[in-house]
This record gives C-alpha cells, structure tokens and sequence, in this order.
C-alpha cells in the first residue's frame, strides 16, 4: 500500500498546519500585505471628500477651452469677431472684381523688384498711427453695419446721454454711421489726446471684449459711447502717461466728467474687470486688422529700402530678440 497522510479535524475547530506553507503563514503573510498597503496609503495625498469636488488643473481649464469663439479677445487662437464681420463685404467685393477683371488695389499698389525693396514702417511693436486708426474704425464700421442686432445697455445710448448740445435727430438709431464719420470722430480723440497707435489695437480688443461679455451690439445709438470708454480705458491701461477723464470733457466739451466717471465703471463692470492684453492676443488682433486692410485695398504706406532704414530694421529687430 501506498503512504497515506490523513488530517483528523474537529468540527468546532479551525485546521492549523505548523510551517511556512501552512494556513497560519498564509494568513500572516496576507495580514503584512494589509499592513504596507495601509503604510502606502498613508503617504500618499488624501482624497477629497465628496463635498470638496476638487478638480485637476486640465479639467479645470477644458470647459473654458471650449470658449474659444465667444471670447476671441481673452484666447490667441479665437477668431476676432471683425473679421468674420467683414466677409460678406469682402466677398461681394471680390465678386464685383473679378467681374471688372481689375482689382482697385492693382492700379495703385507699389511692388518689389531686384533692385528696389518696398517695405512700410508699421510693425507689430511700432504700428503705423495713422493706418492702424482707419483699420480699427474700419473693423468697427463693419461691426455696426453687419450686426446680428440692436442689443444695447443704457449708459451708451447717445438719446439718454448725449455727447453735444445738439438735438439728437429722431432717426438717430436707424442711421448707420459711414467709415469716415467713425474715422474721423475717433482721429479727433487720438490727435487731442496724442494716443499711440498700440492704444488703438487695445481700444478695439477691450470693444470686442465688452461684445462678449456683456452680449451688446453696436449699433448706431450706442457706437460712439462704446469707442469712447474703450479709448478711454485703453489710454489709460497701455499708454505710460494716462489722459484724465477731465481732460476728454476739454475735447467733448458738453459732456460732464460725472457721466465720463460713470460710463468708465459700468464699462470696467460689464468686462468683469478683466483689463488684461495678452502679447499673443495684441499680436493676433494687429495681424487681423492688416489682413482688414488687404481685403479692402488699404495697403499700409511703402517706402523703398534704403541702407538708413535697413541698419535701423536690423537694430529694432535685436532689441526686440534681446527682449524675449
């Protein structure tokens, strides 16, 4: 007969095996496996608790990813909004051209040869003053002329609070404003003022800002109004010597500082207080205005390259490494 080995166990106890493989050293070695996982868990960072709902900082930032056409002027990679606004104008222009087989910009504009260099003296750290002013009139053109509608708040309607003495017509929130009156009132402000032309690009980037957040148009009762707190904000956030809201009444000269001082707050409330110009955003809204001025024939003034402005490109374009 074979070896046979048998384990008599009672019914009210519990087999125990002496020896590492027994039931005894199984329970002992799963009891220290218990005991480093509860050492491990005590060095590693508590959970939350169910009430704190904390989040990762990438789930935190994806919900305002996804902001990125309602808020062009807070992300570098948003479209702006006067851009789009100007292609159904671009595109019946082009329409129009290519039936006349001649673009007006052909007639006038001015190109590079092996022995000639055309370049204009506007770049993105030095823009161009007097361009840049009819670009961001332009974008704002555009803005009034193709908006979805007339939303607006009371503080920049022109009937409630007027710039002048003069009578406010009847019509005067059906009369869309032409390129040249936007032009002009907004040149008045920037020749008084002596503004620079990056306050410009701010003014229209704080614009299109207000846009968003407060859900507005601009419209003809309230297009003035707006351009006026957004430069008046602009010269004050960018510009090293700000002007003093007494000193636009000097150029408005019937409007009140009190009303100036009231537009400025419910401007800065209805923008959450949010003043900040991110490099990359200034940088995107400066590129899209000359991309403005392509589509409608307004070419920034070219000047040949000579040896003089060739040395002073080099030099800027050092500084402005050594910067980085």
């Amino acid at each position: 007969m074979g070896n046979t080995l048998s384990c008599c166990v009672s019914p009210g106890a519990s087999p125990t095996l002496s020896g590492r493989g027994g039931l005894r050293g199984q329970e002992q070695r799963q009891q220290e496996r218990i005991d480093a996982y509860r050492v491990e868990a005590e060095l590693q960072e508590p959970e939350p608790s169910p009430g704190t709902n904390l989040q990762h900082i990438s789930d935190r930032e994806a919900p305002e990813d996804m902001n990125f056409e309602s808020n062009p002027s807070d992300h570098p990679r948003a479209s702006t909004i006067f851009l789009s606004k100007s292609q159904p104008d671009v595109r019946e222009k082009r329409k129009s051209n290519h039936i006349n087989h001649v673009s007006p910009g052909q007639l006038t504009k001015k190109y590079s040869s092996c022995s000639t260099i055309f370049i204009d003296d506007s770049t993105v750290s030095q823009p161009n003053l007097k361009s840049t002013i009819k670009c961001v009139t332009l974008a704002i053109y555009y803005h009034t002329k193709n908006r979805d509608s007339d939303r607006s708040i009371d503080i920049f309607d022109e009937k409630m609070h007027p710039l002048t003495r003069e009578e406010v017509p009847v019509d005067y929130c059906k009369r869309d404003p032409e390129h040249k009156h936007i032009y002009r009132f907004v040149r008045t402000l920037f020749s008084a003022a002596q503004l620079t032309a990056e306050c410009a690009i701010v003014t229209l980037v704080y614009l299109e800002r207000l846009l968003t957040y407060a859900e507005i148009d601009i419209c003809p009762s309230n297009w003035k109004r707006i351009v006026l707190g957004a430069i008046l904000l602009a010269s004050k956030v960018w510009d090293d010597q700000a002007v003093w809201n007494v000193d636009y009444c000097q150029i408005l000269k019937d409007m009140t500082v009190e009303d100036m001082n009231e537009m400025e707050r419910q401007f800065l409330e209805l923008l959450q207080f949010n003043i900040n110009v991110p490099a990359s955003v200034y940088a995107k809204y400066y590129f899209d205005l000359r991309s403005l001025a392509d589509d409608n024939n307004m070419n920034f003034p070219l000047e040949p390259l000579n040896k003089e402005r060739a040395q002073k490109l080099e030099v800027h374009l050092i500084t402005q490494l050594l910067r980085l």
